[in-house]
């Protein structure tokens, strides 16, 4: 069984247990006595989860959590009670989670396996990050993914609106059946009811066949309405029907059509505003608004940027086949710390243009080496 969590044994009083528990909860793990034996346990199974048994006295203990934390991998600490410097040390290792010992096996194990869980679904969907606004909308996508009621999830242009929506259907008891994405900016008026909906032969001008809308595709799964604001008044009179009766007419059709659709939404405009104004129907809103995640912008989770940066220079690298050793220590604490900087999507289109203009090269510094190449500034 290939080793999910990496524990050390610094306090074997508390590894040994854990260990068997988690082995018996059907959870692989690999035991490590040193440092080096746990760089070699993350780059070869590359697990979920690192727990250091011993606290993070060690500057070698300190090391193994920010290998973990490069690979993507999460760090639970279990730390001394007389410890009293623990917070310093756990904020700049950057530790996923902190217990304080003596921790009860049973206790332990919930806890590991927590983080196991949200890590796989971190990987699987793509959310990177471990600051506290992301880990609330991963608890949200866990506690919404078991049930069929609609989610309206709002959040700036960038931030990875869609990976929560398929994080939400890959939980759901629908993940083996279709998950169907429409981006409703993308469509004029004219053609989205028929997208949505379907048409029938003849319908209008130009309706060679019959055709199925998406709703129908998305039938026994989930449906993502990306940029819900945008749907023109016409059409959201007929979505609110769906969602009432479950049922719809295909454009020029007589006959009801039933579906079972999980329907999820998604703005980067706060709907409130816009029934305020009368732009959106407030029925439709509550109808939609049933369960709701706000995703928050980088700027409100700047802990993660490193993280993605990391991620990002990986990808493009191993995309485009060129070398790339990363971003200096000075300039990722000024792209942390930037003002504006940006969204998921503006910071991955930034990696891309670094790793495809400065191959080899170590950056220092964004504007000069960067922003200049390109014209612009680092974020625009």
């Amino acid at each position: 069984m290939a080793a999910q969590v990496v524990i050390t044994m610094a306090d074997l009083e508390t590894a040994v247990p854990l260990d068997k528990a988690l082995e018996a909860a059907g959870i692989g793990v690999a035991l490590v006595h040193t440092a080096d034996e746990g760089r070699s346990a993350l780059q070869r199974e590359h697990p979920l989860l690192l727990v250091l048994s011993g606290g993070v006295h060690e500057s070698a203990a300190r090391a193994l959590a920010e290998r973990a934390r490069e690979q993507e991998i999460g760090v639970l600490v279990l730390r001394e009670p007389t410890d009293t410097e623990h917070t310093q040390r756990t904020a700049r290792l950057g530790a996923t989670e902190v217990l304080i010992k003596p921790v009860a096996t049973d206790e332990l194990v919930a806890t590991v396996r927590r983080l196991v869980e949200r890590r796989a679904l971190q990987r699987r969907t793509g959310i990177a990050g471990d600051s506290a606004p992301i880990q609330e909308v991963l608890v949200k996508i866990e506690q919404m993914a078991p049930v069929s009621s609609t989610v309206l999830i709002e959040g700036e242009s960038g931030t990875g609106k869609e990976l929560v929506a398929k994080a939400i259907h890959y939980l759901s008891p629908r993940r083996g059946r279709p998950f169907i994405a429409v981006n409703c900016a993308a469509l004029p008026e004219t053609l989205l009811e028929s997208e949505l909906f379907g048409h029938e032969k003849g319908a209008f001008t130009g309706a060679a066949e019959r055709r199925l809308g998406r709703f129908e595709l998305a039938d026994t799964g989930t449906i993502f309405l990306d940029e819900i604001g945008e749907i023109p008044a016409s059409v959201q009179v007929k979505l609110l029907r769906v969602l009432e009766t479950r049922s719809f007419f295909r454009v020029g059709g007589a006959a009801p059509i039933k579906v079972d659709v999980r329907v999820v939404t998604a703005t980067n405009r706060s709907l409130r505003e816009q029934v305020a104004l009368g732009e959106f129907r407030d029925d439709l809103y509550y109808r939609l608004n049933v369960l709701h995640i706000y995703l928050p912008p980088l700027r409100e989770r700047r802990d993660d940027i490193a993280q993605l940066v990391r991620r990002f220079v990986r990808e493009f690298a191993a995309l485009h086949d060129r070398p790339f050793p990363g971003i200096s220590a000075p300039a990722m604490e000024r792209l942390v710390e930037a003002p504006g900087p940006g969204n998921v999507r503006q910071l991955r289109n930034l990696i891309e243009s670094m790793v495809v203009l400065a191959p080899g090269t170590v950056i220092l510094d964004l504007h000069t080496e960067i922003a200049a190449a390109r014209g612009a500034t680092p974020f625009d």
